[in-house]
């Protein structure tokens, strides 16, 4: 199966180079070219991850496409895709999970892409897994112990 990805950059050239180099590394990719596009096609489809430009209709227009992407059910995968590495941390009190800086070699870009797809993943699988851990003697269930009388 193809993962799907949304790729977010009002620089025409970048958008469509992006795409080729990760449709030929086997992704399946949908593009958008604005903060305001990239939202409804987060609604519309489903994707594993979204790469997004930072400053697009203005200089933090790649928050709007996090602020997006985390309200699906979803829950893509997400990196900021920037030449302006100057964020600090900044990035991950908004919900990225990944932070690339242009230009990006297309073996780093890559490597930095499967990384992120797995540590996401596991982190779901994760977070799966402890919804759906039993009660544990003396657990009403809710997380909260009851004392044994």
């Amino acid at each position: 199966m193809k993962r799907r990805l949304l790729l977010v950059d009002d620089e025409l050239a970048i958008l469509l180079t992006l795409k080729a180099i990760l449709e030929l590394n086997g992704f399946e990719v949908e593009t958008a070219e604005s903060a305001k596009e990239a939202e409804q096609k987060l609604r519309a489809g489903e994707y594993h991850m979204v790469i997004t430009d930072m400053k697009m209709e203005h200089d933090r227009a790649g928050y709007d496409v996090i602020r997006a992407a985390k309200a699906t059910k979803y829950d893509p995968a997400i990196a900021i895709l920037t030449a302006f590495p100057s964020l600090g941390s900044e990035w991950k009190n908004h919900g990225a999970e990944s932070l690339l800086v242009k230009p990006v070699g297309t073996k780093e870009l890559l490597m930095q892409l499967e990384a992120l797809l797995i540590r996401h993943e596991d982190k779901k699988h994760r977070v799966k897994a402890n919804l759906k851990a039993p009660a544990t003697a003396g657990d009403k269930g809710d997380g909260h112990a009851v004392k044994a009388s």
